[in-house]
């Protein structure tokens, strides 16, 4: 399925500014039957931006821009995990959509003046690593050329928009958890990666927004 990228892009941004689908379907992807775990902050917690970031390609079709975490720090417990550009809410930050926006630029070169906002999800706590994590969706109207942060960045996956719909694409795989529990979690099968955890369920939300 192709998506006419100018007219998808205009729907989605008009979708992200009415009620959003929420934790419902953000749900559907937990990793964990405690689904409160992902709603409970506590006073103590620290904030972190990630931005979907969307663009077209020569085939016609839009695409989504994930990252392979660098494994280099030993005690991100992240590392090595596929998940969107991002990180930690910093003093200097005007906003959190700055954030967002200066966390593609630094981990993937893509220019803050580049990208369109188009909205934002549903926030979700993780309780892994003790952050709350604001989801948001931009666009830029061209390929992109990665200019990738080694210390941050392994790898860049883009994924066809189109995948998210596709049942095929939607898997579950043994994971051991940060509480060091094993469980069979839900996920996307991503180019021979396994995207799990909040990624998913970010993603799951984005899925019905598309």
């Amino acid at each position: 399925m192709n998506y006419e990228p100018k007219k998808t892009i205009q729907n989605i941004k008009e979708s992200l500014a009415l009620d959003l689908p929420g934790q419902h379907f953000q749900n559907l992807m937990s990793p964990v039957e405690a689904l409160e775990k992902y709603r409970i902050v506590p006073k103590d917690h620290k904030v972190a931006c990630v931005m979907a970031l969307i663009h077209p390609k020569d085939d016609g079709q839009l695409y989504i821009t994930y990252i392979e975490r660098a494994s280099s720090h030993p005690d991100d417990k992240h590392a090595g995990q596929i998940g969107f550009p991002g990180g930690k809410f910093e003093e200097e930050d005007e906003s959190l959509v700055i954030c967002a926006l200066r966390e593609v630029e630094e981990e993937l070169g893509v220019k803050i003046e580049d990208i369109e906002v188009l909205g934002e999800l549903t926030s979700l706590y993780v309780f892994a690593s003790n952050f709350l994590v604001y989801p948001y969706v931009g666009y830029i109207d061209y390929e992109p050329k990665y200019i990738p942060q080694i210390e941050e960045v392994a790898g860049v996956l883009e994924v066809p928009l189109s995948f998210l719909k596709k049942a095929e694409f939607k898997t579950s795989k043994s994971k051991r958890l940060a509480a060091g529990q094993e469980l069979e979690v839900p996920g996307y099968n991503v180019d021979g990666h396994f995207l799990w955890g909040a990624t998913a369920m970010i993603s799951r939300e984005l899925e019905e927004i598309i």
